[in-house]
């Protein structure tokens, strides 16, 4: 049986089975930022009994949300990009896996390959970094996402990613507290009001599409979860 690391900095695990039957699992890097060690980091897989651990990506800060696009098959995530830079940066990411052995950036990369100011220039030399394919503001904590595969919703939204942002702490203007749709490389509002005027409502942590296509989205701030649905 395989043993995850323990560390409480970004120790929450997402696990999902992919269409490959393994169990598929986020490893946060247990820092602001750093560099860090095999396993953290990471994004890997296993087989449901905890053995066959393989390790699929690097440069990954924290990912709480991952999904496999319905028509191509590669596996899309979101990851939490490091804090105390400022209001504007880094840019959080949505992440396209195309191959095995991707390295996505951290801590010397983010957004669309630019340098981090601190670790920029210690990266090992050679190493090759993937960029996003879709950024969002910085700070505004993109944690669980999903492909919208039902029939309920306009057909605009097929195989658009969900994104619940579960938003800032350190933007000296609050932000986040929603849900949004990317499609490409442009997130969009899709749901919000859980941020008034500076006042915090709800964090939405979460999107699952129901079976009748309709979405729910999980808020640990309020404890509660929302059903959406759309009516023609």
């Amino acid at each position: 049986m395989r043993t995850l690391p323990s560390e409480r900095h970004h120790g929450y695990r997402v696990l999902r089975f992919g269409p490959d039957g393994l169990l598929y699992v986020a490893l946060g890097a247990p820092t602001n930022v750093g560099e860090v060690q095999d396993p953290h980091g990471t994004l890997a897989r296993l087989r449901s009994d905890g053995q066959g651990f393989e390790i699929l990506a690097r440069g990954i800060r924290n990912s709480m949300g991952f999904d496999w696009h319905p028509v191509s098959g590669e596996l899309y995530f979101t990851d939490n990009g490091r804090d105390m830079l400022g209001d504007d940066l880094p840019p959080e990411e949505l992440n396209r896996l195309s191959r095995v052995g991707q390295h996505f950036g951290f801590p010397y990369r983010f957004g669309n390959n630019l340098k981090d100011p601190e670790w920029g220039d210690r990266a090992p030399a050679g190493l090759t970094f993937t960029p996003a394919v879709a950024f969002m503001e910085a700070h505004v904590a993109p944690l669980g996402m999903r492909f919208y595969r039902g029939s309920m919703f306009p057909a605009a939204y097929q195989n658009q990613a969900f994104i619940a942002q579960h938003g800032s702490w350190n933007r000296s203007t609050p932000l986040g507290y929603r849900v949004v749709t990317v499609q490409g490389s442009r997130a969009t509002v899709f749901a919000h009001g859980w941020l008034q005027g500076g006042s915090v409502s709800g964090r939405p942590v979460d999107v699952q599409e129901l079976s009748d296509g309709s979405l729910l989205v999980s808020d640990d701030h309020a404890g509660k979860v929302y059903r959406i649905t759309y009516r023609r």
